[in-house]
């Protein structure tokens, strides 16, 4: 028994140790490298670069080295980009998690933003579907600057009547919303859909493809914006700070929620048998608090006949080509909240990060 009580013991010890170890090399955050140089004769750009993690005032808006398409990419003139909650959980490495990915201490990849919308300027010799003069939008690191190489399936071009603010707003947000409903809510029509976080900017384009899909829908926003999601085609609007969804007795389909502010059985007591909780945003905290709704869903599933689950969205030229349809169609439209310039990224982002944002925020770079 005692050699049982040793082993047991140093098991233990050896595993809370990792666990330290692990906990420390993910929270540590190195001092900012100073702003590099640029090589005599290259041509430059500006753009914001992210060389630390931490709060805003890490960003710094930079000459920088304009960058060369490789032969799978396009070379874009940003006019246009847009802030996402995605952003400032990168600029802060925040969950700590995320930082296995992003880089241990510091971010691997300094160019910031994902969001953008502009004008092809030059084309590698592998590209088929743009060429030089197009207007197009998509997702890739970096776009919070004058010039961004992107590979063309994760770009597409631009409808004629669609601005290039209105096409900045989609990529991260929008696709998240459509992937949410079509990929994991698996939603039909007739169906009811909640969209818990309706006046968001992941909120305002799910209202709206949940309709394009037939959908009946329940949007949940605050009393300023009830109008406004309302005005998106939500069926029904319900004012969080008056009503409770879970209480009203009311059963949906799917369920999706960028807010977080209820538990799993209390979202799960307003599903239909067989309905989808569909999780994207959830509460803050650098280690497992926009975790903890994902991992308590992922605990739970086995043994629920619901679906519930995380979802995580990727920037595809299908689905940026599917959001254009549905612009050019009518039954997509942007909410605008707030633009600033690209030397005010800081003060978007800290704008961002207060959660109250009524759709979209813009980077406009042009004159």
């Amino acid at each position: 028994m005692k050699l049982r009580y040793k082993i047991a013991s140093g098991f233990l010890l050896i595993l809370a140790l990792a666990i330290t170890a692990l906990a420390f090399t993910l929270s540590y955050t190195a001092e900012c490298e100073p702003v590099a140089g640029v090589a005599e004769g290259a041509v430059t750009m500006k753009a914001v670069v992210n060389r630390c993690y931490g709060p805003p005032e890490v960003l710094t808006l930079e000459d920088i080295e304009k960058p060369s398409p490789a032969d799978d990419e396009v070379l874009v003139k940003v006019h246009a980009a847009a802030v996402n909650p995605y952003d400032w959980h990168g600029m802060r490495g925040s969950p700590y998690i995320m930082r296995l990915g992003t880089g241990l201490g510091s971010p691997k990849q300094i160019r910031f933003g994902a969001d953008f919308a502009g004008t092809v300027e030059a084309a590698g010799k592998d590209v088929t579907k743009f060429k030089s003069g197009d207007r197009v939008f998509g997702g890739a690191a970096g776009a919070f600057a004058e010039y961004l190489a992107v590979r063309e399936n994760r770009a597409a071009l631009i409808p004629d009547d669609v601005s290039f603010e209105e096409a900045a707003s989609l990529p991260i947000a929008a696709i998240t919303a459509l992937q949410a409903l079509r990929d994991k809510g698996k939603i039909e029509p007739g169906q009811t859909v909640l969209i818990n976080g309706a006046s968001g900017g992941v909120g305002t384009f799910a209202v709206q493809i949940a309709k394009s899909m037939g959908a009946e829908v329940t949007g949940v926003c605050s009393t300023r914006n009830v109008e406004m999601v309302r005005s998106l085609g939500a069926d029904h609007v319900i004012d969080y700070k008056k009503e409770d969804y879970t209480q009203g007795g009311e059963k949906f389909d799917v369920i999706v929620d960028m807010v977080g502010n209820h538990s799993l059985s209390e979202n799960r007591g307003v599903l239909s048998p067989e309905g989808r909780f569909v999780i994207i945003g959830g509460s803050k905290g650098d280690w497992l608090g926009p975790l903890m709704g994902p991992i308590k869903a992922m605990i739970m599933n086995p043994f629920i006949d619901h679906e519930m689950g995380l979802m995580i969205a990727h920037i595809d030229g299908d689905d940026l080509a599917e959001l254009a349809n549905l612009m050019e169609r009518g039954e997509l439209s942007v909410v605008i909240d707030r633009r600033y310039s690209l030397s005010e990224v800081p003060d978007a982002i800290r704008y961002s990060e207060e959660g109250h944002a009524q759709g979209k925020i813009i980077i406009s770079l042009e004159p």
